[in-house]
């Protein structure tokens, strides 16, 4: 890796936006948290300063030295890093008259190389409670838009080394029509990166990486069938080969046939495989057990428990793999300590218990969905794990709302078994992002012929998407619908009744728990 941009996040809910934006530029990108030092070496290029829910005159703002970046390197500075930057070098920042929030149109637009090809009255996104009203002394105007005066500027060469730029828009949003045109010409034109981190760029390094870390040391790896972990042990094993031992649990939460399927693939790539028929072991866990995070403590534990026993029968195993994604982290916890709100636990998140006593390898911890995808089909890996939907960790446990049992499972299975094969069948399986059925807890009366019903409600969720961190619901055609529902009462006795799910993310999350 020959470039790198830096993106210091003050919590902005943009601030993995910027990254994807820039990763589409075939350009890598790090997110740091505001608060940590930066570090300067030849790779690094530019400095973006994120978004924040802060106010620059909130008594505990984050400050980091804005001069000092730029007397390292060029600085694109976006809403609350604009703010910053003119409260530090001396202008004004108050409360706005009334709330920016939304579409504006960029107006006396300057000749900058960071609006290159970027007409006038270019369409932005607004979404800040500050404003600036007063520039710094010697700062210039370079773009204004009817509500506000100062919708970007840039600082004098007596402030720093280097151009640092600064807008108070977010180009990263797609309401930000040019928004990818002005990261492009702040890092491609000004920061002067290279535009060569493509997915083969990134197998290279990262297999480069393993294999010095990980040496002639061993790594066991549970594997889900899912693209994340798949791609994950592809990358090992093209490190460091048969040192890789893979497990495959069965924890009756699969969807139908899976466990054998998946097995078959893995023979397929090479993988060194292992499956654990820990059903019963599961079942027995989750009995009586309806709250959602109990649930997935339980599942989590329990596979930890079978994994950590069939480790153990191994010698000398030194790391263990995971296929950790980016929004993995980004919803379990604060990423790299920056104040990002937690929504949800992740089964493979959060560390290791002390008893494993490995350490951990995720190849894959900062790539997103699509690109995890790019990536698995430039190793050549099959359609059948890289074309899958995404699947939650914890499986089944999850889309079956209340407690779970092995006849709800087997239920379900079936239920969603139809459904997934008419998504197939019909041809919208690759429009979805994700799709699957959740049974709910709620009993209605039906009638079957001539005999009255009171059996249980099933759910179908289907949703588009890019990375998962937002999605919509799929506008899925009404007779594909009403088939599915028709073919899951007639065939899956205990439903009696289909209903579709037609809420977004946010505020709705993809999973019901």
């Amino acid at each position: 890796m020959n470039n790198k941009i830096l993106i210091l996040d003050f919590g902005s809910q943009y601030t993995q936006l910027i990254a994807r934006r820039i990763r589409e530029l075939n350009v890598y990108c790090e997110i740091q948290p505001c608060n940590k030092p930066v570090t300067y070496d030849s790779t690094l290029k530019g400095i973006i300063l994120s978004g924040s829910p802060f106010s620059v005159n909130d008594e505990h703002a984050p400050t980091p030295d804005i001069a000092a970046m730029a007397n390292n390197l060029p600085v694109l500075a976006v809403c609350y890093g604009a703010q910053l930057l003119a409260k530090q070098s001396g202008g004004e920042v108050g409360k706005s008259a009334h709330r920016e929030y939304g579409r504006a149109h960029l107006k006396d637009i300057s000749n900058e190389p960071l609006f290159a090809t970027i007409p006038e009255g270019s369409q932005v996104w607004m979404s800040h409670s500050d404003t600036i009203k007063k520039l710094p002394e010697g700062f210039e105007l370079i773009a204004r838009t009817d509500s506000i005066p100062v919708a970007a500027f840039k600082a004098s060469k007596a402030y720093a080394k280097n151009p640092i730029y600064a807008i108070q828009f977010h180009p990263e949003v797609t309401h930000s029509t040019d928004g990818s045109q002005l990261l492009k010409n702040f890092i491609v034109d000004v920061c002067k990166c290279e535009q060569d981190w493509t997915p083969a760029a990134f197998i290279q390094e990262t297999v480069a990486k393993i294999k010095d870390q990980i040496g002639d040391k061993k790594v066991v790896m549970a594997l889900s069938g899912g693209v994340d972990s798949t791609v994950a042990a592809t990358l090992i094993h093209k490190a460091i080969g048969a040192n890789l031992y893979c497990i495959f649990v069965d924890n009756g939460l699969l969807r139908k046939g899976e466990f054998e399927q998946v097995l078959e693939g893995y023979k397929h790539l090479g993988l060194n495989t292992k499956g654990i028929d820990a059903r019963k072991r599961f079942y027995s866990g989750l009995d009586g057990v309806a709250d959602p995070e109990k649930k997935r403590k339980i599942i989590g534990g329990l596979f930890i428990e079978v994994f950590h026993e069939e480790a153990l029968k191994l010698t000398d195993v030194s790391f263990l793999g995971q296929g950790t994604i980016y929004p993995d982290v980004v919803e379990s916890m604060s990423v790299h300590g920056g104040p990002s709100v937690t929504i949800k636990s992740h089964h493979n998140v959060g560390g290791l218990p002390d008893i494993m006593h490995l350490s951990l390898i995720e190849p894959l911890r900062y790539l997103f969905k699509d690109e995890v995808r790019k990536v698995g089909r430039e190793l050549g890996i099959d359609e059948i794990f890289i074309g899958r939907h995404p699947f939650p960790g914890p499986g089944l446990g999850i889309r079956i709302l209340g407690a779970v049992s092995e006849e709800k499972v087997l239920m379900l299975q079936e239920a969603d078994a139809i459904y997934i094969q008419h998504l197939r069948d019909s041809g919208m399986y690759k429009e979805v992002w994700q799709a699957g059925a959740i049974l709910l807890p709620v009993q209605s009366v039906g009638v079957m012929g001539d005999e009255r019903t009171y059996e249980f409600t099933c759910a179908l969720r289907a949703v588009t998407s890019v990375d998962g961190m937002t999605a919509d619901w799929a506008h899925l055609p009404y007779d594909l619908l009403g088939k599915i529902s028709n073919d899951i009462i007639n065939r899956v006795r205990g439903i009696n009744r289909v209903v579709y799910d037609i809420s977004s993310k946010p505020p709705a999350t993809i999973e019901w728990e």
